[in-house]
């Protein structure tokens, strides 16, 4: 999948996402605009006043949203797509969660296809939460080996199918804290590599491939979430673990366990001000067996597909990555409608059979963001990175990268 996000409009879906109505009232305060603020404006200019009131969502009344989209990555160069969201509340909103359903059809220049179906439902007090992501992806994507001495000249393109059926259930046991059991699914077939018999990956010979591969089994999940706005937080705490054994028994190729560990904090800086210092740490671990190699931790395959801005989708591939970033993002507009970024992280990869770690590859950057719904605080990131070796690029996201 291209690092272009699933939905523009009121969410993007994450574990767990949260929206109250503490930071989208100060938005309102601050007089804050987004692109169809300006749109309207161009096309009506003496019913601006109209502009400053940000639209609410009540309890079952669903509002609906279809948007189009143009992005640019490095893995899939210029991407097209049409976004449907649906958001709407279960309950009280000022006891509830904002509940979302999107769905949308991805095509790039490379003639990669994603189809995917996310669902975020919250039920009455937050008491649950019900996450769903379903894709199919129709993908053709270059791959470098595994471990960290890789190079961009060893790219070897494979082609390949992929359904993916992740669903969890979450119960608030807490303020913050969440815990819960899911079940994933992932399914890649007609898998083929690139015909050159002058051209062969030595990783891939000897850690094996194969036409098809399916990773299946439970995941139990434990979270915490202090953000009062998930999609732009101005400050706050995430973290979720989720321990995922795939099984034999239950249709894996192999018996394999993996454990990633996601943290980020939000700091306000300076407090009141619309800028945010935020950090992210992300580790994804294999703790047991052998996972298929296309299941195996690499750059931007975190469900949200932005680890490693700076470098190519796959770039980095091993059973073991740490992932480690910061970000700086500030106003540049008092209305909100523009922002930028400055950013910069680094990742590593544990060499392969060895385990173990012994480079780390930097990147940095910049960005701009524009402001596309003000009541959620969703922009459009559009940023620049580059990384070792030559590695650069323009990374389009619809939303915050994290």
């Amino acid at each position: 999948m291209s690092r272009l996000a699933a939905s523009v409009c009121i969410l993007r879906i994450e574990e767990v996402k949260t929206i109250t109505t503490s930071e989208t009232d100060s938005v309102r305060k601050a007089g804050q605009k987004d692109i169809i603020d300006i749109f309207k404006q161009w096309k009506n200019k003496n019913k601006s006043d109209s502009l400053n009131r940000v639209p609410k969502i009540r309890s079952g009344k669903p509002i609906f949203s279809i948007v189009p989209a143009l992005g640019y990555t490095l893995s899939s160069g210029l991407t097209g797509s049409i976004n449907v969201n649906t958001a709407f509340y279960t309950s009280n909103p000022k006891t509830t969660n904002i509940s979302s359903i999107t769905t949308n059809f991805i095509y790039t220049e490379y003639k990669q296809m994603t189809i995917p179906v996310q669902a975020n439902i919250w039920t009455r007090n937050n008491n649950y939460n019900f996450i769903v992501d379903w894709r199919f992806f129709k993908y053709p994507q270059d791959t470098y080996g595994l471990g960290s001495d890789t190079k961009l000249g060893d790219a070897f393109r494979l082609e390949y199918k992929h359904l993916r059926l992740h669903q969890s259930v979450l119960k608030k046991i807490g303020k913050s804290f969440f815990v819960g059991l899911g079940f994933f699914y992932d399914k890649r077939w007609d898998i083929r590599q690139e015909e050159d018999p002058e051209k062969k990956n030595e990783d891939i010979e000897t850690y094996g491939l194969g036409r098809k591969s399916s990773s299946v089994g439970p995941v139990a999940t434990i979270s915490y979430d202090s953000r009062t706005n998930s999609i732009n937080p101005l400050h706050g705490l995430y973290t979720n673990i989720q321990f995922r054994p795939n099984m034999k028994g239950l249709g894996s190729t192999s018996n394999w366990q993996s454990l990633v560990i996601d943290v980020r904090k939000y700091i306000n800086l300076p407090r009141g001000s619309q800028n945010t210092l935020a950090f992210w740490n992300y580790n994804w671990l294999t703790i047991g067996g052998k996972p298929p190699y296309l299941d195996l931790p690499s750059t931007g395959w975190d469900p949200s597909n932005n680890i490693g801005r700076g470098y190519i989708q796959g770039r980095f591939r091993s059973t073991n990555l740490l992932y480690f970033e910061s970000e700086y993002r500030f106003a540049l507009t008092r209305n909100g409608l523009l922002g930028g970024v400055v950013f910069a992280n680094a990742q590593s990869v544990s060499d392969w059979p060895s385990k173990n770690f012994k480079k780390i590859a930097p990147a940095g950057g910049f960005g701009i963001r524009i402001k596309v719904n003000k009541t959620s605080g969703a922009n459009i990131a559009i940023d620049y990175g580059f990384g070792m070796d030559g590695s650069r690029g323009l990374f389009v996201n619809l939303g915050e990268v994290f």
